[in-house]
């Protein structure tokens, strides 16, 4: 699935507000790094990788092996940072389920 510009704006602006939460270090994209953005994915739909400073890989090649590795897309590349997002209809299902708190 490829997101259109004003989607991948609304993601945009959804992400700014993350840390990070997956890790890539020297040795690039790992089969455990794949794994940890798969599990990120799962839980929270939009994920924010960053690169360490070491890592021989270049940010936007990273973005696209991980986007790829995962069934992703890549929302945007800033510096050695990105943001992927992968749609789970499983998450959209929990929260029309949860009860809904007066207060």
């Amino acid at each position: 699935m490829t997101l259109t510009s004003r989607r991948r704006a609304e993601l945009r602006t959804e992400a700014h507000h993350l840390v990070a939460s997956v890790h890539v270090g020297q040795h690039g994209v790992t089969p455990a790094v794949v794994q940890s953005l798969d599990d990120a994915l799962r839980t929270h739909e939009l994920v924010k990788v960053h690169l360490a400073r070491e890592s021989d890989v270049k940010p936007r090649d990273a973005a696209l092996a991980l986007a790829d590795a995962v069934g992703a897309d890549v929302v945007q590349v800033i510096g050695k940072t990105t943001t992927l997002y992968r749609e789970n209809p499983e998450l959209h299902e929990q929260e029309q389920r949860a009860p809904r708190r007066k207060g």
